[in-house]
């Protein structure tokens, strides 16, 4: 299934190496490319590794500066002292075109350094880089923040969108552009007076203070002493001298005692955590009020199809009620079976709520992961998607070499990603695998927006791809479970989104866009996922070749209808404490009491004492809503 670099080389690429031109606007095609499949295979991952230290060097994802840790310093200054000049212009330049082209080209700026910090503050495994990067992102923000509620700056555009005669010539997607970048003005205090405005820009940066530690904290792991545990559950967990670490809830363990343990520990309440929830909440209450809202909650939903935050309830209280008889029918199979399983404890719980619904899923279509994983090697999935990709839109994946010090880690894999007649898009990063320190999390990341430069020139994006994917084996290439393929699929949606969401101004480039739309791409790829006609072209066996029988396709797409409405009860649960954390404040109790109520009420299992749900990575993407917009 792994095809050699010898193999037929799609028309663009043949064009291209025939020595077609170019062409303007166009990116020339690289003759080091090999095929995206065999990139991801164990022989050339080790011949990469081997290759990766030869070459020029340069700094983290091509950035000169970037080759060590001070260089965020230098690219900061770069970019804050290029900013003045265009804050300048921005400010001297008549109404037009030119003064959204000046906004643009302004944000992309400061993107382009925050953006790349903000990745590399997570995942670099060296500490000095991501201490390096926190800081940068803390002081381009604070920059931004500052900019939003710079009176002179805000004239520039006032002037541009009262000529009605000037906003008539412009095109849409300009004139869009320009309206977009006055929301921002008017959500962050433009007008207020200038004591507030300042009060304003502190609570922004004390959020984003908050916000980075917060995020630190959910990663760390909880520790206990080792006595605490039956020595028959211990091996589960890290040991460290007397103590054991546990960094996750364990949610696929068959013990249930294993389970029990990890979330009551995992998810035991850290008072710092707690502080900063609450101070972090209240805060964000405090900025909403400031600049004219009754909640954050009305602020953060402002501009998105919801509108408010009594749309957003009485959806869920709809969505909820639609739900309630199906998802009690599916409690009631989860505690037969946990009944069945172990009679001495039967009593569902919150941590038997993903492994029994797999263990029903299991039993009632036979759909061992074991059994779908030998045809879902990485390197098979990949090309897969190069095939659809291909088919649908006229793209080629390919794998290019790297320079030394361009990536963080000797297995991230850079892609470029090649359409038919238009040459290169952009680069996807593939940072697939586990390593130490790296969070658990399936993301996307923008590095770099595409944007068209002052020269005519495409400017083109860059984005990264971070998964926790097993590495290979001495006999066996990575091998995906079912659902890890469908993640490779959903992120890989929001890459090709960034690729193909060509537009003129970076600030709406890509995944830039209203939240309400950001997932559609991703989402219709988990259906590509799911579809015979797809998986057929890609799903062998690693071992034989052997095709993913139909049958076992099918019993997989039924078997995700099994415990749907529980699933779906949980996102409204997490969603409902969201509305409750971010609305009218002070809060009338503690954020566990309200933790405590919500999930009893609206989730249906019982609380357990003494735990919170932060820690839980689906909690987490609506606690973190960054405030600024580069």
């Amino acid at each position: 299934m792994l095809a050699g670099c010898r193999r037929a080389l799609p028309a663009a690429l043949g064009r291209a190496l025939r020595g077609r031109s170019a062409g303007p606007g166009r990116r020339a095609v690289s003759t080091s490319w090999c095929p995206v499949g065999a990139a991801f295979d164990a022989k050339q991952q080790r011949e990469q590794r081997r290759g990766s230290a030869a070459g020029r060097e340069t700094g983290l994802f091509g950035v000169p500066e970037l080759s060590c840790p001070e260089g965020f310093q230098e690219a900061q200054d770069k970019a804050l002292q290029e900013s003045e000049q265009l804050v300048q212009k921005a400010c001297s330049t008549p109404p037009g075109p030119e003064t959204v082209m000046i906004f643009d080209q302004l944000s992309d700026g400061l993107c382009r350094v925050a953006d790349l910090a903000d990745f590399v503050k997570i995942a670099h495994p060296d500490f000095a880089f991501r201490e390096a990067a926190e800081e940068a992102c803390r002081n381009i923000g604070t920059v931004v923040e500052k900019l939003n509620t710079d009176v002179e700056l805000c004239q520039s555009l006032r002037r541009l969108l009262a000529d009605e005669i000037v906003m008539n010539s412009l095109d849409p997607e300009t004139r869009r552009v320009a309206e977009l970048f006055m929301f921002d003005f008017e959500i962050s205090g433009i007008h207020l007076d200038e004591e507030k405005r300042k009060k304003a820009v502190n609570l922004n940066v004390r959020i984003l203070d908050l916000c980075n530690e917060f995020l630190t904290g959910t990663h760390l792991p909880n520790k206990v002493d080792k006595h605490v545990l039956p020595e028959h559950i211990r091996y589960n967990f890290t040991a460290e001298g007397n103590c054991l670490q546990v960094a996750g809830l364990h949610a696929d363990c068959p013990d249930d005692l294993v389970r029990e343990a990890a979330y009551k520990i995992f998810l035991y309440p850290n008072a710092e955590q707690l502080s900063r929830l609450e101070e972090l909440l209240a805060s964000r209450n405090s900025l909403a009020q400031l600049v004219g809202y009754d909640t954050f909650a009305h602020r953060a939903l402002q501009g998105t199809m919801a509108r408010n935050p009594e749309t957003v309830r009485q959806f869920l209280e709809l969505l909820s009620d639609q739900l309630s008889k199906r998802t009690q029918k599916d409690f009631e199979m989860m505690t037969k079976m946990k009944m069945k399983l172990n009679p001495q404890n039967s009593k569902l719980m919150p941590w038997d709520h993903p492994y029994y619904s797999g263990v029903l899923r299991a039993e009632r279509y036979n759909i061992d992961p074991g059994l779908y994983c030998p045809f879902f090697s990485l390197g098979a999935c990949m090309e897969g998607l190069n095939s659809l990709f291909s088919q649908l839109l006229g793209i080629s994946l390919y794998a290019e070499q790297t320079r030394r010090g361009e990536v963080w880690s000797e297995d991230v894999r850079k892609l470029a990603v090649v359409h038919e007649t238009e040459g290169l898009l952009g680069y996807i990063y593939c940072d697939f695998f586990q390593r130490p320190d790296k969070p658990h999390q399936d993301c996307h990341f923008t590095v770099r927006g595409g944007r068209r430069k002052e020269n005519g020139e495409y400017q083109l994006p860059v984005v990264v791809l971070m998964l926790s994917l097993p590495h290979s084996t001495r006999g066996a290439p990575t091998l995906l479970s079912p659902g890890m393929m469908e993640n490779l699929f959903h992120e890989m949606g929001h890459a090709m989104h960034s690729m193909l969401g060509r537009t003129r101004y970076q600030h709406v480039t890509g995944t830039r866009c209203p939240t309400d739309f950001a997932e559609v791409p991703s989402i219709l790829m988990e259906y590509f996922a799911n579809d015979y006609r797809v998986v057929n072209q890609f799903a062998r066996h690693y071992k034989t070749g052997q095709p993913l029988p139909k049958n076992m396709v099918s019993r997989l797409c039924e078997s995700k209808k099994v415990c749907a409405a529980a699933d779906m009860q949980l996102q409204v649960f997490y969603a409902a404490l969201d509305q409750i954390y971010h609305g009218k404040h002070p809060l009338k109790k503690s954020t566990t009491e309200i933790l405590k109520e919500t999930q009893e009420k609206v989730y249906g299992l019982p609380y357990v004492p003494n735990t919170v749900c932060f820690r839980n990575r689906l909690q987490l993407k609506i606690l973190w809503m960054p405030l600024f917009q580069t």
